[in-house]
């Protein structure tokens, strides 16, 4: 399995050392269906920690 690394540490899928700790990861493209930029990206699977 992949390590995700994630330092949005208000994210209810946040795990101590960075780490994402969700299921799976929605990660979508706001440039059509191929992104050449992180910036073109966005995780949808983020939830806000007190959710």
């Amino acid at each position: 399995m992949a390590k995700v690394l994630c330092e949005v540490n208000n994210c209810h899928y946040w795990d101590e050392g960075n780490k994402c700790g969700a299921d799976a990861i929605y990660v979508v493209s706001h440039a059509g269906d191929k992104a050449s930029r992180s910036e073109e990206t966005d995780c949808k699977t983020f939830k806000p920690e007190d959710m």
